[in-house]
């Protein structure tokens, strides 16, 4: 195993500082126990690994290993909880550049992977765990739809290394036939479209933006910060776990307006 220091690793070792990894698991898939407020907390991060099985998911991608892997770990922090009245809260610690395209992610159902770690995620949230994204880096297209999306809250750096899309910019310029500086021109006045997380954050879908001194090497003051808003972001899930916190924002006016034509019709 051959890893280079990401955000994600940064902020896992810095929220579980010298705790045990779980073992058994695929190295680009980081678990970590540690403690917030007094309470139990279990923290996951996808992390680069340039000696991955699969190549495609070298660099912090999700893949087959990583989605399964996410499943796995989700699953079994669920059934490890079951007879327990209060549940374990769930971190995870988000930098995904991107699901892992290739071939043979195509072949041996990336989709399917994806699905499962995203599912499994689902079924914590309305299992009654708190289960909270922190995004630190890169949120992108299936990979943050399967390690973090599910969660009841998301808490984001605010910070220009933060980006949050549904596709990179690459590939997003090449199928509109755009250049990139066309395409981010577009996206600066499309808040959907954009990839900042400033725009993100205009779509109701944060519940808190933290400014950090040095998210690559985060302060204990900003340690302090982020983990204060862990422990309020927890403590707002178990007192509300729906996400309907997510439509209030002015951006998802429409959003709410379809949601209501859609109940009125059924």
């Amino acid at each position: 195993m051959t890893q280079t220091i990401s955000r994600g690793a940064t902020w896992l070792e810095k929220l579980a500082p010298h705790a045990q990894r779980m073992s058994g698991l695929c190295p680009s898939v980081q678990v970590a126990d540690g403690e917030l407020n007094g309470e139990s907390v279990r923290f996951i991060a996808v992390v680069p690994d340039a000696e991955n099985h699969y190549p495609r998911a070298a660099k912090g991608e999700v893949g087959l290993l990583e989605g399964w892997t996410l499943a796995k770990v989700v699953n079994e922090t669920l059934e490890a909880d079951s007879n327990s009245t209060v549940k374990r809260p769930i971190v995870a610690v988000i930098d995904v550049a991107s699901q892992a395209y290739g071939r043979r992610e195509e072949a041996f159902g990336i989709h399917q992977a994806l699905a499962g770690a995203a599912g499994a995620y689902a079924k914590a949230r309305l299992a009654g765990h708190p289960v909270i994204g922190l995004i630190v880096g890169k949120a992108m297209s299936g990979a943050f739809l399967a390690h973090g999306y599910q969660a009841n809250r998301l808490i984001a750096l605010n910070d220009q290394g933060v980006l949050v899309h549904a596709m990179g910019k690459e590939s997003a310029a090449r199928i509109t036939l755009r250049t990139v500086d066309a395409l981010e021109k577009l996206a600066a006045t499309i808040p959907p479209m954009a990839y900042d997380v400033s725009n993100f954050a205009t779509l109701g879908l944060l519940s808190d933006l933290l400014t950090v001194t040095d998210p690559d090497a985060p302060s204990d003051a900003d340690l302090a910060m982020v983990e204060i808003a862990l422990q309020k972001a927890i403590a707002d899930a178990r007192q509300d776990p729906s996400l309907k916190n997510r439509l209030g924002a002015e951006n998802r006016h429409s959003s709410s307006l379809v949601r209501e034509r859609m109940r009125a019709s059924w």
